[in-house]
């Protein structure tokens, strides 16, 4: 996974105050994208937040999902880019509270295999192994699995190999049946990669990835970050690079709007640090 960070000074005071923002449960990232790609996508982001806000952000790097989980559950990130699940999670652990998200897109997740795969529906892949990118990636992992046993009825063997792109290719090269990826990832991956895979099934839609913030930052410092967002998102130019996290169009969010997901009773799927 990708997180990122940098310290930051309030302007008008002399304190200085850590802020700290996971690019990319990879998203990323977790990791859905690799680190060099991650940087490409949120440089110029944290550069047009710190000409708004007057703060600066140092990029810190968590090289998977699980190293992710262990960070913010100890509190260690000030603003943090996570799942819509992880956002549940460290809200309960640490008070983690929702600034923004994408208002145009929802997250599914999907189920891919190979065009020339002779799997047509879900129960097709009875006693298949399946890979994917980690136990806690959202779309990709929870929801997938919690539908293949709940919906679907399936048996099957998972097999977590912490990428996203890892989990598409263990496909194509044979060593997977099927794998759990999301939409943007599975339209990021590299043409000749895509064009051997097909989605057998996708999920329900889900909010999509919250910018969240731990409590500890100060009320006001939250709400310029905030507002820097929307500001950024308000111009051509920033609703392009942000279009990259992918946000389409950054809107405020809270807590409630991912109450939902408490519905889904996912405990049984999540897997806690050190227990596999």
């Amino acid at each position: 996974m990708a997180s990122c960070s940098r310290t930051t000074q309030p302007s008008g005071t002399s304190a200085s105050v850590k802020q700290t923002c996971c690019a990319a449960s990879a998203k990323a990232s977790r990791t859905q994208f690799e680190a060099r790609r991650l940087s490409e996508i949120w440089t110029p982001i944290l550069e047009q937040l710190e000409a708004r806000t007057g703060l600066e952000f140092k990029m810190i790097g968590s090289p998977r999902i699980p190293e992710f989980e262990q960070a913010f559950g100890r509190g260690e990130f000030d603003f943090s880019y996570m799942n819509p699940y992880h956002s549940l999670v460290a809200f309960s652990r640490q008070g983690y509270e929702p600034l923004v998200r994408d208002g145009d897109r929802k997250l599914s997740g999907v189920l891919v295999v190979t065009k020339e795969s002779p799997y047509k529906t879900v129960s097709d892949l009875e006693n298949a192994r399946i890979a994917f990118p980690a136990p806690n990636a959202f779309g990709a992992s929870l929801l997938i699995r919690a539908n293949l046993d709940r919906v679907h009825d399936l048996d099957f063997v998972p097999d977590f190999v912490n990428t996203h792109s890892s989990a598409y290719l263990n496909v194509v090269l044979g060593e997977a049946d099927a794998a759990g990826g999301v939409m943007s990832t599975f339209m990021a991956l590299d043409p000749d990669v895509r064009d051997h895979l097909r989605i057998l099934y996708e999920t329900p839609e889900m909010p999509p990835h919250p910018i969240v913030v731990h409590p500890r930052v100060p009320r006001e410092i939250a709400e310029r970050v905030q507002r820097a967002f929307l500001e950024i998102a308000a111009t051509p130019e920033g609703a392009e690079i942000l279009s990259k996290i992918p946000m389409r169009r950054a809107v405020a969010t809270q807590a409630s709007d991912y109450g939902s997901l408490t519905k889904l009773e996912l405990e049984d799927y999540y897997v806690e640090i050190g227990s596999n």
